[in-house]
C-alpha cells in the first residue's frame, strides 16, 4: 500500500508539501499540486483518515445516537440522515442507549474526539441532565426532543396534534368506542399521542374515560391488545394504536380469530412505516416522514458545522398527515387502491 512518503518521492516534493497539496491548502502552487495529485492517482494512494483528522482537526464524521438501531422507524431516521451526510462527504458513527440515561451519557462520551458534530434522540431525560452530558463546544442537534430550555436546535414531531387528528377522523367515520393501545410510559412520543387521543375523545365525543391498553410499540403488544378485545369485556368499534407495528399485530390477531377489518373493527396506527402501505387492507395511519426527521436534523447540523449560529428558535416541528386506507374505509377495490397510494 502506497504511503504519503511514496507520493512525495514520486512527485519530487517533500512529505510536508505532498500533505498540504492533498489536504487542499492554498499555499501550494498549481503545478506542484498537479504533480502530487498525479502521483496519488498513479500509486492509488488513499489518505489515512485518522492522520488527516489530526492535521485538520476534523474527522469528516458525525455521531448519531438513538434509543435503538433496530426496526423500521430507526432505520428510516438513519436513512434520512445518511442521504444528507453522504451528499456532504461525511460518514456516520452510530451509537444507541436503549432508553437508559446512564447509557446515554456513555454513548455521548464515546463520541468525543471522534466526530465533528452530533445528532441525538435522547430518552426521557431532564434538560439539565442532558446538558450535563453534552459537550458545549461540539455542534449538536436534538431529534424528537424539545430543547427550548437548552437553546439547542431540534427537530420534533407534533405527536399530540397527530393523535387528535386520527381520533377525530375515527369519530367522523362513526366510531364511538375507540380503544387506544399506548406506547411505553417513559416515551415522550407515546405520552403525547395518548394525551392527544384522550383530549380529543373528551372534547369531541364527551368521553372522559376512554379505554387505554398498555403497549410497548411492539407487534406482540398489538396482538395482546386484540386478545383482550376478543374476550368481549372491552366493547370497541375502533382501535387506535400508538404506532404501526402494534396496529399490524392487532390486525393479525383479529384476522386469526376470524374478525374482519374494518367490517367488525376499524384499526389505525401512527408513523406510516413502509409496512403500513403493504399490508392488506392498507393501514390507516398518521404519516410522519420519518426519513425527513433525520434529513432535517442533518441539514441543521451541516449549518452548525459551517458556522451558523442556531438555537431553539431554529427548531422544526413536523406535522403528521392523515393517510386514510382500507383498515378504516369500506370502499370499492379501485377506491381502496387509490387511497393506499
Amino acid at each position: 500500500m502506497a504511503t504519503l512518503r511514496d507520493v512525495a518521492r514520486e512527485a519530487g516534493v517533500s512529505v510536508a508539501t505532498a500533505s498540504r497539496a492533498i489536504n487542499g491548502h492554498s499555499n501550494v502552487t498549481g503545478p506542484t499540486r498537479a504533480a502530487v495529485m498525479a502521483a496519488v492517482k498513479k500509486l492509488n494512494f488513499v489518505p489515512h483518515s485518522g492522520a488527516r483528522s489530526l492535521t485538520r482537526r476534523k474527522s469528516d464524521t458525525v455521531g448519531v445516537i438513538l434509543p435503538d438501531l433496530f426496526g423500521e422507524f430507526f432505520s428510516e431516521i438513519i436513512r434520512g440522515i445518511d442521504l444528507v451526510a453522504h451528499e456532504a462527504g461525511l460518514h456516520l458513527l452510530l451509537g444507541n442507549m436503549h432508553g437508559s440515561a446512564h447509557e446515554t451519557a456513555a454513548a455521548i462520551a464515546a463520541m468525543r474526539g471522534r466526530v465533528d458534530g452530533l445528532l441525538v434522540m435522547p430518552p426521557e431525560l431532564k434538560p439539565e441532565t442532558l446538558a450535563a452530558h453534552l459537550d458545549p463546544v461540539l455542534p449538536t442537534v436534538l431529534l424528537n426532543y424539545d430543547a427550548a430550555t437548552l437553546d439547542l436546535p431540534y427537530v420534533a414531531v407534533d405527536n399530540y396534534r397527530g393523535a387528535w387528528t386520527m381520533t377525530e377522523a375515527l369519530l367522523a367515520r362513526g366510531a364511538r368506542r375507540i380503544v387506544h393501545i399506548a406506547g411505553p410510559k417513559h416515551n415522550r412520543d407515546a405520552r403525547d399521542r395518548q394525551r392527544g387521543f384522550a383530549d380529543a375523545m373528551a372534547k369531541i365525543a364527551g368521553e372522559r374515560s376512554p379505554v387505554i391498553l398498555p403497549g410497548d410499540f411492539s407487534e406482540e403488544a398489538g396482538a395482546e391488545a386484540a386478545r383482550l378485545l376478543l374476550q368481549g369485556q372491552l366493547p370497541a368499534d375502533a382501535v387506535f394504536a400508538a404506532n404501526d407495528l402494534m396496529a399490524v399485530g392487532c390486525i393479525m390477531q383479529l384476522a386469526e380469530a376470524g374478525k374482519s377489518v374494518p367490517g367488525d373493527l376499524m384499526v389505525a396506527g401512527f408513523d406510516d412505516i413502509p409496512l403500513a402501505r403493504h399490508v392488506s387492507p392498507g393501514l390507516t395511519t398518521m404519516r410522519v416522514k420519518i426519513d425527513q426527521l433525520g434529513s432535517t436534523g442533518m441539514m441543521m447540523l451541516l449549518r452548525l458545522l459551517r458556522g451558523d449560529a442556531l438555537g431553539a428558535a431554529s427548531a422544526t416541528i413536523l406535522t403528521p398527515t392523515l393517510m386514510a386506507r382500507g383498515t378504516t374505509l369500506e370502499s370499492h377495490p379501485a377506491e381502496a387502491q387509490a387511497l393506499a397510494r
